[in-house]
């Protein structure tokens, strides 16, 4: 039996070299994640070898999304804004014959970005709006947090649309002078009416305007792997439709909290907000 190590973001290039000396070219190695273990990233760990059956793993005591390859099975962490620095541990096993397998999580530091929002309203809302919002927050949390049991065979992501990237994910966020939670997506710069596409294969769970993202529209990659987009103008979906990579979700504005037109993508794993430029390639500077 191999051992069981966690991997660090220096197997990406191992797996480059693989690819070329297997004559698999840039395919592959465009195809992988590049993890992280840091808040708000994600965790890429061997959990089990070649020709075992595929294992059962929770973190935090939600199941996890589960890679087979290779070398053998692989899971995908994701890895909240609010986890604490130091050792984690997964579950490994099922209920009474259960193992952990830790794993670290290094530190990170996020710059702070000021706005100013022209509606205090969406600053600082009445009661009857909190009361909204905290419903549509439940909500929005339960539907990216579902477990929908199919084989997730890439975890790239395709940028939903073409533009300059404005708002960069973890921003420690101040709204006219005062502190908020922080920013748990990447903004693209993007004009009203702009195309905005699925960036992998799914299934649409939610369309909906909400008080703060405006027209969002949740698409689900299967085993909690879920990308939202939002501040859209109008959504082109409906809940329950198939996608494919790159077909047209709705279309890019600047509902509900937003200082101008943009996309608002967000990407989560095991019900945790992560960065979505992990997720895709290197791009062209602007």
């Amino acid at each position: 039996m191999c051992d069981i190590v966690p991997l660090n973001r220096y197997f990406v290039p191992q797996v480059l070299l693989a690819a070329i000396l297997l004559g698999l070219g840039p395919t592959l190695a465009q195809a992988q994640l590049r993890p992280e273990a840091v808040p708000g990233g994600v965790a890429e760990i061997a959990v089990a070898a070649a020709g075992a059956p595929r294992p059962e793993v929770r973190f935090g005591g939600r199941p996890v999304l589960l890679q087979q390859r290779k070398t053998g099975w692989y899971a995908l962490v994701g890895l909240s804004l609010d986890t604490p620095v130091g050792e984690q541990k997964l579950d490994i096993g099922p209920d009474g014959s259960r193992r952990q397998l830790p794993f670290q999580v290094a530190a990170k530091d996020y710059p702070v970005q000021k706005l100013k929002i022209a509606n205090q309203k969406m600053v600082t809302p009445d009661p009857e709006q909190l009361a909204r919002i905290n419903a549509e927050r439940d909500r929005q949390i339960s539907i990216r947090s579902q477990f929908r049991e199919v084989p997730v065979t890439r975890s790239d992501l395709a940028l939903p649309a073409d533009g300059r990237l404005s708002s960069r994910f973890g921003l420690r966020r101040v709204f006219n002078g005062e502190p908020r939670a922080p920013h748990t997506g990447l903004d693209v710069a993007v004009p009203t009416g702009t195309p905005i596409r699925a960036p992998a294969d799914g299934v649409v769970t939610l369309v909906d305007d909400f008080y703060f993202n405006g027209k969002t529209v949740f698409v689900d990659h299967g085993q909690s792997f879920v990308s939202m987009v939002c501040h859209l103008d109008k959504a082109g979906v409906e809940a329950g439709q198939t996608v494919r990579r790159g077909e047209v979700l709705g279309h890019s504005g600047s509902s509900g909290r937003a200082t101008g037109p943009h996309l608002h993508w967000s990407v989560y794993l095991n019900g945790a907000a992560v960065d979505p430029a992990l997720f895709i390639g290197p791009r062209p500077a602007r």
